[in-house]
C-alpha cells in the first residue's frame, strides 16, 4: 500500500460528505484492497462509519447470538458492590457499561479500548487493572476512573460522561463544554438515557 493511500481515503471521504453532510456514510474493502466508500450501500459488506475524536471508524457490532440481557444480570452484583465502594449509582455503572459495551466482556475498540467498561492500556495501568479482560477488574478500573472525572468536573454528569469517551484533556481544551464530535455529544445523551432508564427499573 503506497503511503499516500491514507490521504486519498481522507480525500474521498471529505468529498463524499461534503455531496451530503447529514448522510451515512459505508466503507467497503474489496478482494483487492480498495475502499470504497458510499452514503447508499448495496451489499451487506458494508460497515457503517460513525465520528469519533480519533476521527473516522467502523461502527461497534455484537457478536452473533450474544446476550446481553443475562450479562447484565451476571455482573449487577458487582456492579452494585464497586459502586457502593466508589459512592457511585449502580444505574450509571450499568449505563455506562451499556453504552460502552453491551456487556460484553470481550469487547474490543479499534482504539484498544478493552472490556466491560472499555478501559484504555494507559487508564487500565493508572486504576491497577492488570487483566482488562477480567469483568470484576474491569468494573473496578472504569467506576474508579468515573468517580475520579465526577470530582475533577465537579459532579457535572455530562462532562464526566464526555471526558470518558473523548479523553479529560479534550474536555479541557473545548472550555470544559462537550467536544463537537457526534461520537461523544450521542455518547452522552445514551449514557444518560440508559441511566434515567434504569434509575427507574433498577431498585
Amino acid at each position: 500500500m503506497s503511503e499516500s493511500f491514507p490521504k486519498l481515503f481522507a480525500f474521498a471521504l471529505l468529498c463524499l460528505l461534503s455531496l451530503n453532510a447529514h448522510a451515512d456514510i459505508y466503507k467497503y474493502v474489496d478482494k483487492h484492497g480498495r475502499v470504497i466508500l458510499t452514503d447508499k450501500p448495496t451489499h451487506s459488506g458494508y460497515k457503517r462509519l460513525v465520528k469519533t475524536w480519533k476521527g473516522w471508524e467502523e461502527e461497534k457490532k455484537l457478536p452473533k447470538n450474544f446476550n446481553w440481557k443475562k450479562n447484565q444480570q451476571k455482573y449487577d452484583p458487582t456492579i452494585r458492590s464497586v459502586a457502593r465502594m466508589y459512592q457511585l449509582p449502580h444505574a450509571l455503572v450499568h449505563a455506562v457499561i451499556t453504552a460502552e459495551s453491551s456487556y460484553d466482556p470481550n469487547a474490543i475498540s479499534k482504539a484498544g479500548a478493552v472490556g466491560l467498561m472499555q478501559l484504555m492500556p494507559e487508564t487500565a495501568k493508572q486504576y491497577g487493572v492488570s487483566n482488562r479482560r477480567d469483568p470484576k477488574e474491569n468494573i473496578f478500573g472504569g467506576s474508579r476512573y468515573l468517580r475520579y472525572l465526577l470530582q475533577l468536573f465537579n459532579n457535572n454528569l455530562q462532562l464526566a460522561l464526555a471526558a470518558y469517551n473523548a479523553g479529560e484533556g479534550t474536555v479541557k481544551r473545548y472550555g470544559y463544554k462537550i467536544p463537537p464530535y457526534k461520537e461523544t455529544q450521542n455518547y452522552v445523551k445514551k449514557v444518560i438515557k440508559y441511566y434515567q432508564q434504569y434509575k427507574s427499573t433498577m431498585s
